[in-house]
């Protein structure tokens, strides 16, 4: 009911524009159909998702364990954590130039940025997860004699799942905006492509809102998907404390 409202005070809005430059939501309408009838639509999304699970994993596979080492060991983290609050504010956007001399213009760099930006959040993720275990855990496994793997198996693992899927969660929304902007400067196709293309193709702002709306449901999909493995772990999670 309130996406109907939105829509027809949309509409509304449109007509009464002096200049007709916004695409009402028909047209908008429209513009997927083209698109999808080209197939240009399915393309595009599958570009932008390939280069996204390509960044987010590769940072997943390498921040998470480092993250896990640098918040286990003390020392580790002393002498990591002024280099990583060094690079945090600097937006990965700001990579875009060096991406693009290392790398070219093409998928690497969008995975690169991508990457970029998830490294970080996972990695600062999984220290302050780790950082956030209770002393009183560890000291009892250790009390019980368990050795450093098995204290990792059943101490450390269990403890900083759930804080590493929120973590997930949200890095993987920065790693969906990244890719767009990314593809805006570096690739010639995805959804950031096609929003700057039908830009420059005679002004096509209704592709450009249907670029627009592809980001945001693609967005909300992803979201949706973490919180629904989110809620599965607690449900998991609830089950094994019984």
């Amino acid at each position: 009911m309130f996406i109907a409202v939105l829509l027809i005070a949309w509409q509304m809005g449109v007509q009464r524009q002096a200049t007709p430059l916004m695409p009402g939501p028909l047209k908008v309408l429209a513009g997927f159909g083209e698109l999808i009838q080209r197939g240009l639509l399915l393309k595009y999304v599958i570009a932008s998702l390939f280069r996204v699970t390509w960044g987010f994993c590769l940072a997943a596979v390498i921040g998470i364990p480092a993250g896990l080492a640098i918040g286990w060991h003390r020392r580790s983290e002393m002498a990591f954590n002024p280099l990583l609050q060094i690079l945090r504010p600097i937006s990965p956007l700001a990579w875009i130039p060096i991406s693009i001399l290392w790398f070219g213009v093409g998928d690497l760099a969008a995975i690169f940025l991508i990457f970029l930006a998830s490294l970080l959040p996972l990695t600062i993720t999984s220290i302050n997860a780790v950082k956030s275990i209770p002393p009183v855990y560890v000291n009892a496994g250790r009390n019980f004699g368990l050795s450093s793997a098995s204290l990792v198996y059943r101490v450390l693992y269990p403890a900083v799942i759930p804080r590493l899927i929120v973590g997930l969660r949200i890095t993987l929304g920065i790693a969906w905006l990244v890719v767009v902007a990314a593809e805006m400067i570096a690739v010639n196709s995805g959804l950031g492509f096609l929003i700057v293309d039908a830009r420059n193709a005679g002004n096509r702002y209704d592709l450009v809102v249907v670029g627009m709306v592809t980001i945001g449901v693609i967005g909300l999909l992803i979201d949706t998907l973490m919180r629904s493995l989110e809620r599965l772990r607690s449900l998991s999670w609830g089950y094994a404390e019984e």
